[in-house]
């Protein structure tokens, strides 16, 4: 059966896939919406919410073959990766019939709504309030680093509901309308000149009673159940074959430039393919055995820090492999220009999703059952503790 799907797979993606990459949303948008109708989105997900029911094996047999293509994912990754799969854990029934469906097809892209000016990775320092009003809610606060808040139709947000309660406990996580009246959206362009992360403020903002996810002040919870699903996601993506720092194209470019042979290019070389090897496998092990009913939970953190380690190492190997060419180059070198993006852009891999520190530390806390760091506040009200701790 999975040979037959797979072939199926092979076949559509030969006749629908883009060879090139798609830039504008709404390309993206219908290239999902056609995914999913040829019933190639949300594999494994239930059947009765839009998914197609399918195994693990199918799941990895198509992602086997879409690697060959630049599919537009990128606008659906925080959906399909983090936020669709917390709904299936944790969702209503309500829940999972109005947005699933949606979500599998790109007609309505989400963002996640954790990280703020004051707390960054840590999450439980968050101080976004909502109160109750009436039969819902009204939440005022600002988020930071945003990713695709500037074009998402629906948000995931964090917000403290009860302040007199230690800070792990008294969050509660609800789904927002980013369209909603009191809803801002600044983006922010980063040092790669693209424009990817987003302030949003929010401002008096109406939620009705049925936005909560999971239980009220059960946000914790619920966050770190997101995360775990956003780490796989992360260490889980593949790059593509043609991407400018995976190890095909960096021996590739060291061929050309005649510098395969010198022993430092060599060790770069032998350094990026066994780190994307293990990203690899250490992720395909982890979101295997979460799809199988055995969450990452906290080992999820060492396929974060893999997919981070492979992005510093290969941005070194471009730099060693390619010279000055990755830093200046001649108009008209169209591939240079994706050299420089991909230098530029590897410090991102070890802070998005929680820095190497975050991860570190939970491994050290939860996986490797070393002493905690000291937090004379942990069972304080968060009301009562000192502005700007961590």
């Amino acid at each position: 059966m999975t040979e037959d799907f797979s072939a199926r797979a092979a076949a559509w993606l030969e006749g629908n896939a883009p060879r090139e990459p798609v830039a504008k949303t709404v390309e993206a948008r219908r290239f999902q919406a056609a995914l999913h109708d040829a019933g190639f989105a949300g594999i494994t997900w239930p059947v009765e919410y839009g998914g197609q029911g399918l195994t693990e094996a199918e799941r990895r047999a198509f992602d086997e073959r879409a690697r060959r293509f630049p599919l537009p994912s990128d606008p659906f990754l925080i959906g399909l990766g983090m936020i669709g799969p917390t709904l299936l854990d944790l969702g209503t029934p309500e829940q999972k019939r109005r947005f699933l469906r949606p979500m599998l097809r790109g007609d309505e892209i989400w963002c996640q709504l954790f990280s703020e000016p004051g707390a960054g990775s840590d999450v439980a320092g968050l101080t976004t309030r909502a109160r109750r009003d009436g039969g819902g809610w009204v939440i005022d606060g600002q988020k930071v680093w945003t990713s695709r808040a500037e074009y998402a139709e629906w948000g995931a947000v964090l917000a403290r509901t009860d302040p007199d309660v230690p800070r792990h406990r008294g969050i509660t996580m609800f789904v927002v309308d980013m369209r909603s009246r009191g809803v801002r959206v600044r983006p922010l362009r980063d040092m790669t000149g693209a424009i990817r992360f987003n302030e949003v403020f929010l401002d008096a903002v109406r939620l009705p009673a049925d936005a909560v996810v999971g239980a009220v002040g059960g946000g914790w919870d619920a966050a770190v159940r997101m995360l775990g699903h956003e780490r796989i996601t992360i260490s889980e993506r593949r790059r593509p074959r043609d991407h400018p720092a995976s190890y095909a194209a960096l021996s590739a470019l060291a061929r050309e430039r005649g510098v395969a042979g010198d022993r430092h290019v060599h060790l770069r070389l032998a350094e990026v393919y066994r780190a994307e090897r293990l990203a690899e496998l250490l992720a395909a092990r982890l979101g295997q055995e979460a799809r199988h009913g055995r969450p990452a939970g906290p080992r999820g953190s060492a396929g974060k820090l893999a997919a981070g380690r492979l992005a510093r190492l290969a941005a070194d190997a471009v730099a060693e492999v390619a010279g000055p060419a990755g830093l200046a180059w001649v108009p008209g070198d169209a591939a240079a220009p994706r050299l420089a993006a991909a230098l530029l852009d590897a410090p991102s891999a070890r802070i998005a999703g929680g820095t190497d520190e975050i991860q570190r530390q939970i491994i050290g806390d939860r996986v490797l059952g070393l002493p905690r760091e000291p937090a004379p506040d942990r069972d304080l009200p968060f009301s009562r503790r000192a502005t700007g701790t961590g």
